[in-house]
């Protein structure tokens, strides 16, 4: 298992056959953006509109690596204790009531602040987890706020963190460590200096046909290629314009599968109208591709 990982991570084109291998195809420039966080220890920070993969590849990342997959959903008005650790009062109650009448004061509080009434969050397991370490993942990072974002820089900068009533906690095995934002609004540039960076955008067609095809094997190869093909042409400007927001490769491989739930052997109006709601989850989008889709499907009816 270890030989297999380390000759996953030997080179780029190595790192990109793994992860091709259990279905995630990757553009060269972020393969060797992950080759070189690896080899630096450095976290990656990822950037990108939803749907693009960044979550994926941090799932495809823990097999191939084999590292557990931490993850750490971060939303606005997140709480450091959400993300590092608590204490577990109920427990800590009940010790300082049975030991009351036999420890001192200074006692009994060394004795409640132990590691075993610690509640563990994501970054501190992540800092504990043994070798080959953890692969941790900060999703959607620029949902949280900006003292979050300092909260983290510790972490990000040294791989370490302080608790008070313990003290300093270093990694055991330094964690790969995947952040990702939808670009919602700017990160502070003392998070990104301590980041390796990349931009991943909508595949180009071969690559999400790959995609497409590695993850719907049922489709048809002729399926397959419309569906891509039909993505495609709502993303291009200026048709992606119509739109709020334009489906992302989940929303191309979510509704792959639909069509073969359906028994599709290819698109038709009928077909692309009942199933709408899986490319688009805003009715305006809905309601904005019912008078287009004849003539997307057009180019491809044959």
């Amino acid at each position: 298992m270890l030989d297999a990982q380390r000759d996953a991570t030997s080179s780029i084109d190595a790192l990109a056959q793994a992860l091709a291998s259990v279905g995630y195809h990757a553009p060269r420039a972020l393969v060797t953006s992950v080759f070189l966080a690896l080899r630096l220890a450095r976290p990656l920070l990822l950037e990108g509109e939803p749907g693009v993969g960044k979550t994926e590849l941090a799932k495809a990342l823990s097999k191939v690596l084999g590292r557990p997959l931490i993850r750490l959903q971060c939303y606005d008005g997140m709480e450091q204790r959400e993300a590092l650790y608590e204490w577990n009062h109920t427990a800590q109650l009940l010790h300082m009531r049975a030991a009351q009448n036999q420890s001192s004061a200074d006692d009994l509080e060394r004795e409640v602040y132990q590691a075993r009434y610690l509640i563990r969050r994501p970054l501190l397991q992540a800092l504990q987890t043994p070798a080959p370490g953890a692969l941790l993942l900060i999703d959607e990072v620029d949902r949280a706020d900006e003292p979050f974002e300092a909260f983290l820089l510790e972490y990000l900068g040294e791989y370490q963190v302080t608790i008070p009533e313990l003290g300093t906690v270093s990694a055991s095995a330094t964690p790969f460590t995947l952040l990702t934002s939808n670009r919602t609004r700017d990160l502070n540039d003392a998070v990104k200096r301590r980041c390796l960076y990349q931009w991943l955008d909508y595949p180009e067609r071969e690559r999400e046909l790959a995609i497409v095809r590695s993850q719907v094997p049922e489709a048809s190869e002729r399926l397959s290629g419309q569906v891509t093909d039909f993505v495609s042409q709502l993303r291009a400007e200026p048709m992606a314009q119509v739109f709020a927001r334009t489906p992302g490769i989940a929303e191309s491989v979510e509704w792959a599968k639909a069509l073969v739930a359906l028994d599709s052997q290819a698109l038709d109006p009928e077909v692309v109208q009942s199933t709408a709601g899986v490319l688009f989850k805003q009715r305006e989008d809905v309601a904005a591709l019912l008078p287009l889709i004849d003539q997307l499907i057009g180019p491809q009816a044959s």
